[in-house]
């Protein structure tokens, strides 16, 4: 009996010791500027958006957690000019509210890399959303503040909507 209480005691310990360790439970918040690319940079010219995660520390090394937000990527106005002819054409705002499940890994204090994964609800008309993922890549610039950068892309029914990104992110 004494054996079976000193091992749990020795376990718990243990736990007690490692969850010590790991004291990166957080709630972030924050804003981004978006740079659309590809098919997304022919219809808009730049986005801004909100993002909301929660990281819960798992080990010294990884975060496991949820993520949401919300991007407006603002349409742009082309005008084009054949000869006398002249038409110009308004794109609209495409609007996404991401909903994610996320991992970090910690490689070293105050420098982290991960990824977003989950669906990107489209908001605006016509815009069913799609698969979405984020990688991203951050530095903590303060015990509270951190910089990122990421790489957005939502999959769409015949294309897809791709960005990039720098934010910053404050933590609770």
């Amino acid at each position: 009996m004494r054996k079976v209480i000193t091992i749990v005691f020795v376990c718990l310990s243990a736990v007690f010791a490692a969850q010590a360790q790991v004291d990166r439970d957080s709630f972030r918040a924050g804003f981004h500027a978006a740079l659309p690319i590809g098919d997304a940079g022919d219809v808009s010219s730049f986005g801004l958006g909100l993002d909301l995660a929660y990281h819960v520390g798992i080990n010294r090394l990884i975060d496991l957690g949820v993520a949401t937000g919300f991007t407006n990527a603002f349409g742009k106005t082309e005008t084009v000019t054949e000869g006398p002819i002249t038409i110009e054409a308004e794109f609209d705002n495409v609007q996404f509210l991401p909903l994610a499940a996320l991992a970090r890994l910690y490689p070293t204090k105050g420098f982290n890399f991960g990824a977003d994964v989950g669906y990107a609800v489209g908001i605006n008309s016509g815009n069913e959303g799609g698969l979405y993922y984020r990688p991203t890549v951050a530095v903590t610039v303060s015990g509270t503040t951190e910089l990122a950068l990421s790489y957005t892309g939502v999959e769409l029914d015949g294309g897809s909507w791709n960005t990039v990104t720098a934010g910053v992110l404050f933590l609770f």
